[in-house]
């Protein structure tokens, strides 16, 4: 897929650098100018993520090594890009993705971050982290394990614990936190398997799964297991109904329109 994807953005920077002549610098750098897709990726987050003291070629050598030692990184990037461009309806191209989406550039730091943390290289891991969550202000620690096809829609606030884990195609808006719940050491952060969807601004805590192709409403406190392809809505969540096919995909938030009146007054009745 990335080699597909790779071509694509070729084109897409192509025709940008024709229809917007006062970008074709910033095009040419950061895409036409390299022979695939690690290396476009690793331009753009390090030129980010460094600083005064890091600079951006130190980090694209990380980011060049680590796609040597991790060696789906790239799948999981190529996924990641489609996984956007399929999901939100702002990102209307390949290429919007890849140069502008600081949620994809989130997730991509993090990627790295993990490959030093799982080396052993555990100082490094946390300065990408904590440049991370300076530059694109999402807070993930370098330990938690994240799967292929995850779209962080907008991205700010986002904040994710060290023992999280988050499967494939998941989707996850602005102001999550996956956390857990006082100072408990260990396992403690929430599992987040297949096909979830998180609505902006929920907080899901404490070791717990939530299961396959459920629902989180946005707004809602998760303490407890959320059983696969089911919606919870509230403070604390509550099971309210069957979630939508594949709800990290159709991004469908709205629960109230799968049910009838009667049920939907029930829903609701049942959160307040």
């Amino acid at each position: 897929m990335r080699h597909e994807i790779w071509q694509k953005l070729r084109e897409e920077a192509t025709d940008l650098v024709t229809r917007e002549p006062l970008l074709a610098s910033h095009v040419y750098s950061s895409v036409l100018n390299h022979e695939c897709l690690g290396s476009a990726l690793s331009f753009i987050v390090a030129h980010k993520l460094s600083d005064a003291v890091v600079s951006a070629f130190t980090i694209r050598e990380l980011f060049d090594q680590a796609f040597v030692d991790c060696d789906r990184m790239l799948t999981h990037v190529a996924h990641d890009i489609k996984a956007v461009k399929d999901r939100d309806p702002a990102a209307d191209s390949y290429l919007n993705v890849l140069l502008n989406l600081k949620g994809f550039h989130a997730i991509q730091a993090h990627r790295l971050a993990h490959c030093l943390w799982r080396q052993n290289r555990k100082e490094l891991a946390r300065f990408v982290q904590s440049r991370t969550s300076e530059v694109f202000g999402v807070d993930i620690h370098p330990a938690c394990k994240v799967g292929h096809g995850i779209m962080f829609d907008h991205a700010t606030g986002i904040v994710i614990g060290e023992t999280a884990v988050i499967g494939n195609n998941v989707s996850i808006l602005q102001g999550v936190t996956l956390g857990g719940t006082g100072n408990e050491q260990g396992d403690r952060h929430p599992k987040i398997r297949d096909g979830v969807l998180i609505g902006a601004g929920a907080k899901v805590l404490g070791n717990i799964i939530v299961g396959e192709g459920a629902r989180v409403g946005a707004g809602s406190v998760v303490l407890k297991a959320v059983p696969e392809h089911t919606t919870v809505v509230g403070i604390p969540a509550k099971v309210v109904g069957k979630a939508c096919v594949c709800p990290a995909e159709s991004m469908d938030q709205n629960f109230l329109e799968e049910q009838n009146d009667d049920e939907a007054a029930l829903a609701v009745a049942s959160i307040k």
